[in-house]
């Protein structure tokens, strides 16, 4: 154009924006601001901060508020309410106050911009206050902003707030609304009043996807995922289409239920129209493998994304550490450290982890390096994770140290360090330190009773296990679960005291389970109580019909009870069904080789060697003649 003009120049600036192409409205809004010819005003100035906040551009929203000020354009309420929200969205909070607070002038776009900054900020408390100041300033409030109200309320599981704004937008008629009826059911399932978000949704005469999205994923949030998959079924046979957030929800809900089929069928849905390039989708996704199994496709997907964000890296990681791939785990923390974002809390603990249940003592030392370096290393949850690693390693000597570097007290690294204790068998470390901080206020959780009576379980502290046990119900309102029980049980029948851990199994308020039968069995055997072995060997059996050890254990009791066509029935059951009793396996790690064996192996490359140095130990040994009575015929 030969000439241009105000209005030109603001429809070209405008049509960028409304493109989404904000660098480019920027850059034509650079080149009107020096044309001698036209002026700047407010509207254009707007539409230039609009541009800047979409673009996440605070440097040029800084300048174009030196515009506002130089052009005298400040105090239009246009103006100052477009830089509320640019710096909103740039995430300077702070900023967006402080001229909110100096505007001369405030309508419900203000009001609305601030309050929309402050909830999507992370800011709901302060945000609901800006809308109580809003309705005390007798400002109309449209439906947008309630809604925006809501979600604060929904976000901050404030539902008292919730059900005062409810209150307000029924007098003012907004609840009819889609938009607000959408997020009202939102908030309400999100404080868990399901039955309330259930209600509301029902009413809607045409809920939309947002909606269905709320719907689903709190039920996903309150562990209800097989309703979740249902209202996602019912949301398919509507003339909704699901987006990339629902899609997220309800493979998170198949995960969780362990529906692999389902969340395989999603995920070739996903992919044939196109959402599986939303980050929360391939997540999702990665993760369903991951729990599922499947690590090899979780690797795949993983490896195929396109963005990578700290979700991505510490659900993979997570992945390889929870199914015991220490190698893989710290392949992958290497190549996070390389190319990813910062560690998180949870990435680090993960492969502290398997670094722990592995006894991968030179890693984990490596890991707790990192911790370091990323500045995670007095958090809770690392410190945690570090006692644990070294006290399944064996080195209890750095649990304890990394414990006592611990700057406060929390319930987390106190219980790892009560557990470690008691897994080394030092006891009186462990009741001393549980008393300890029972003295300066701690209260101990669930886990840390495990840890007490699994130390009280190692000395053979009948009574003492037995004060910590009562005391978790009468003392600190703590329901015993079956691993308490199990703690207890194993703790008597340690102790020879065999009808009162058999009544303690009668007496629980849950079913006995495989685990807590097979410690019985284990000490009636010991200690000669045939007929009760025999009792515990066919409660297991009913939970598991081919346990090899047990089959193989009573098997062995009748036997010794001279019992032959039974023991022979229990052979010939083993062999119809195939029934084998497994070896014995474990590993090591030399010069950061993990090397496998199991008993009686002749597959190492090196096993003469072994063997021969073996002879020479055994050699060493005295030798010990068994009771008949407990030798384990295996076959």
């Amino acid at each position: 154009m030969p000439q241009r003009d105000e209005v030109s120049w603001t429809n070209v600036i405008s049509g960028h924006v409304n493109a989404s192409n904000y660098g480019e409205a920027l850059g034509l809004f650079s080149r009107m601001w020096v044309d001698p010819t036209v002026g700047v005003d407010n509207f254009v100035l707007s539409l230039a901060l609009k541009a800047s906040g979409l673009d996440n551009n605070v440097v040029y929203g800084r300048l174009l508020h030196g515009v506002s000020l130089k052009n005298s354009l400040i105090d239009s309420v246009f103006v100052g309410s477009s830089l509320v929200d640019m710096y909103a969205k740039c995430g300077e909070i702070s900023e967006s106050c402080r001229v909110f607070d100096e505007m001369p002038e405030r309508n419900v776009v203000s009001w609305t911009a601030i309050i929309t900054g402050l909830v999507k900020c992370g800011y709901c408390k302060e945000g609901l206050q800006y809308f109580s100041d809003m309705w005390r300033s007798r400002v109309h409030c449209d439906a947008y902003c309630f809604a925006i109200a809501l979600k604060a309320c929904a976000d901050s599981y404030d539902v008292e707030h919730g059900k005062e704004i409810h209150t307000q937008a029924i007098k003012r008629g907004f609840n009819a609304t889609p938009y607000v009826a959408n997020t009202l059911a939102t908030m309400y399932n999100k404080c868990g009043k399901l039955d309330y978000g259930m209600c509301l949704f029902g009413r809607i005469r045409t809920p939309d996807v947002v909606g269905w999205t709320s719907l689903i994923t709190s039920y996903v949030q309150m562990g209800r995922d097989d309703i979740a998959v249902q209202q996602f079924i019912l949301l398919r046979n509507s003339d909704v289409s699901p987006n990339e957030y629902t899609f997220a929800a309800v493979i998170s809900a198949c995960t969780h239920l362990g529906k692999l089929n389902l969340g395989e069928q999603l995920h070739a849905h996903v992919i044939k129209t196109g959402v599986m390039d939303a980050l929360s989708v391939a997540n999702s996704v990665m993760t369903l493998y991951s729990r599922c199994g499947r690590l090899n496709s979780a690797s795949v997907v993983f490896r195929t994304m396109t963005r990578k964000d700290i979700v991505s890296w510490s659900s993979i990681i997570a992945g390889y550490s929870q199914a015991g791939y220490a190698k893989e785990a710290f392949e992958f923390l290497s190549w996070m450290r390389r190319e990813g974002p910062k560690a998180t809390e949870f990435a680090l603990a993960s492969v502290l982890s398997v670094s722990g249940s592995m006894a991968i003592l030179k890693q984990g030392k490596q890991v707790h390096a990192n911790t370091f370096k990323v500045g995670l290393d007095h958090t809770p949850l690392v410190q945690s994770a570090l006692i644990t690693m070294y006290s399944k390693c064996g080195s209890i000597r750095d649990a304890s140290e990394t414990y006592n570097s611990t700057t406060s007290d929390d319930v987390v690294s106190w219980t790892s360090m009560v557990n470690g204790f008691a897994e080394h068998g030092r006891t009186q470390d462990a009741i001393e330190l549980f008393e300890k901080k029972l003295e300066v206020g701690l209260t101990p959780d669930a886990v840390t009773f495990i840890g007490v009576l699994s130390a009280c379980n190692h000395a053979g502290l009948v009574d003492l296990g037995y004060r910590y046990f009562n005391s978790m119900t009468g003392k600190f309102n703590i329901t015993p679960s079956k691993e308490h029980y199990g703690c207890m049980i194993d703790l008597l029948c340690k102790a020879g005291k065999l009808v009162e851990a058999e009544n303690m199994i009668n007496s629980m308020p849950f079913e006995a389970d495989e685990v807590v039968w097979s410690t019985f069995l284990r000490a009636c055997r010991a200690h000669g109580e045939v007929e009760r072995a025999i009792h515990a060997a066919e409660k297991i059996l009913k939970f598991n019909p081919t346990c090899a050890g047990t089959l193989t254990t009573l098997a062995n009791i009748y036997s010794a009870k001279g019992k032959w066509r039974e023991a022979a029935d229990i052979r010939k059951l083993m062999r119809s069904k195939g029934v084998i009793k497994e070896a014995g396996s474990s590993w090591i790690e030399i010069e950061d080789e993990f090397t496998a064996f199991v008993s009686g192996d002749r597959t190492h490359p090196n096993g003469d060697l072994i063997y021969n140095v073996l002879d020479l130990l055994i050699s060493g040994v005295d030798a010990t003649v068994p009771e008949v009575d407990t030798l384990l015929f295996d076959e």
